[in-house]
C-alpha cells in the first residue's frame, strides 16, 4: 500500500452538514418504527423487514452522530466503542437492504408464501444480525477497529489504518458487502420489474377494456418508479464512501476534497432518511394516515356552543361530512 496521506481535517460547516444528516436519518428511522407500532394492519412481512432495517439505520445514525461530534484525533476507548457500533449497524443495514430485495423477488416472482416465508425470515435474522455481529466481535478482539484519520470516514472511527491487514478488514467490515449490494440490488429489482411488466401485459391481453384501466396503469407506474429508485438511491448514497476508500488505497490526496468528504458523510448517514422518504412520504396510505394523525394532534379541541346542541339536520350533515373525510384514512393497506 502507498504511504498514508495526512489526516483529513473537518471544518465546522462540514461537521454541521453531516450531523444534520444523522439527525434526519434518525428521525426518518424513528418514523418508520412508529408507523409499524401505530397501525397493525400495515405490518406485512415486507414492512417487518423494513422495521429491522430501520433499527439498524437508527443505531448507525446514532453512532455516526457521536463520532462526528467528537471528531476523534487519536485512538481511545470511546473511539473503539463507536467504531464497533457503527460497523455492526452499517454492515447489518447492508444485509437487511439485500434481504428485502430477495424477499420481494421470492414473494412476487416465485410466489413464496406460508411456512416457507416464515422460515425465510428466521434465516434473514440469523444472517443479517449474526454475520455482522461475528465480524465486529472479531475485529474488536483482534484490535482492528480504531482511529482512521477520517480518510475512510468523516470524523468517526472505523478500521485502524495502521493495523496489519487493514485493507482486508475494511472489506470484511463493510466494503465487501457494499460492493456486493451494488451488483445484487439492481439485478434483483430489474428481475422483479420485468416480471411485473410481463404480468401486466398478460392481464391487459385478456382484459383489454376495463373501467379502472387508468388507475391500474397509474399504480403500475408508481411501482415501477419505486423499483428503479430503491437501488438507485442506495448506490447514489453509498458510492462516495467507495470512492474515498479507493483513493485511500491509492494514497491520493484527492481523498481530502471537501465536496467528496461531505457527500461521503451524507451518504453513510442518511440511509434512514431516504427509506423514510421512499416508504412513508412516497407511500399514499402511510402518508395519509400520518398527516391525519399530525392534524388531529395539532388541532385544538372544539369549543362547546353556549346556545345548546345544534339542530338535527345540521348535525347529521356534519357527521356525514366527517365520516366521508375519515373513510380513506381507515382503509387497510394494500
Amino acid at each position: 500500500m502507498p504511504p498514508p496521506v495526512p489526516p483529513t481535517l473537518l471544518v465546522p460547516s462540514e461537521r454541521a452538514v453531516v450531523l444534520l444528516s444523522c439527525v434526519l436519518s434518525a428521525i426518518g428511522s424513528g418514523l418508520l418504527v412508529a408507523t409499524h407500532a401505530l397501525w397493525p394492519d400495515l405490518r406485512s412481512r415486507a414492512r417487518r423487514l423494513l422495521l429491522y432495517l430501520s433499527l439498524a439505520d437508527l443505531l448507525s445514525a446514532a453512532s455516526y452522530f457521536y463520532g462526528v461530534l467528537q471528531d476523534f484525533s487519536g485512538p481511545s476507548w470511546d473511539c473503539v466503542l463507536q467504531g464497533a457500533l457503527s460497523t455492526f449497524a452499517n454492515t447489518s443495514s447492508f444485509f437487511w437492504t439485500v434481504a428485502i430485495a430477495i424477499y420481494l423477488y421470492l414473494s412476487i416472482v416465485r410466489a413464496l408464501h406460508g411456512p416457507q416465508s416464515d422460515r425465510l425470515l428466521w434465516v434473514f435474522h440469523a444472517v443479517s444480525w449474526g454475520v455482522p455481529l461475528a465480524i465486529t466481535v472479531a475485529a474488536v478482539v483482534l484490535k482492528k477497529i480504531g482511529y482512521d484519520a477520517s480518510d475512510v470516514s468523516v470524523g468517526w472511527c472505523w478500521i485502524d489504518l495502521e493495523a496489519e491487514d487493514s485493507t482486508l478488514w475494511m472489506l470484511l467490515t463493510g466494503k465487501l458487502w457494499e460492493l456486493l449490494a451494488y451488483v445484487l440490488l439492481p439485478v434483483i429489482y430489474i428481475l422483479i420489474r420485468k416480471h411485473i411488466n410481463r404480468a401486466h401485459e398478460a392481464l391487459s391481453e385478456y382484459r383489454p377494456i376495463v373501467t379502472d384501466a387508468h388507475q391500474r396503469q397509474r399504480c403500475t407506474s408508481i411501482a415501477d418508479k419505486k423499483l428503479i429508485l430503491i437501488p438507485l438511491i442506495f448506490i447514489c448514497l453509498r458510492v462516495w464512501s467507495t470512492v474515498r476508500f479507493a483513493l485511500t488505497l491509492c494514497g491520493s490526496p484527492a481523498v481530502h476534497t471537501p465536496v467528496l468528504v461531505v457527500l461521503h458523510g451524507i451518504g453513510n448517514t442518511f440511509q434512514g432518511g431516504a427509506n423514510c422518504i421512499m416508504f412513508i412520504l412516497c407511500t399514499h396510505t402511510v402518508r395519509t394516515r400520518l398527516f391525519s394523525l399530525c392534524s388531529c394532534c395539532s388541532s385544538p379541541p372544539p369549543e362547546k356552543s353556549p346556545a345548546g346542541p345544534p339542530e338535527g339536520p345540521a348535525a347529521s350533515k356534519m357527521g356525514a361530512s366527517q365520516e366521508y373525510k375519515r373513510a380513506p384514512v381507515e382503509l387497510p393497506s394494500t
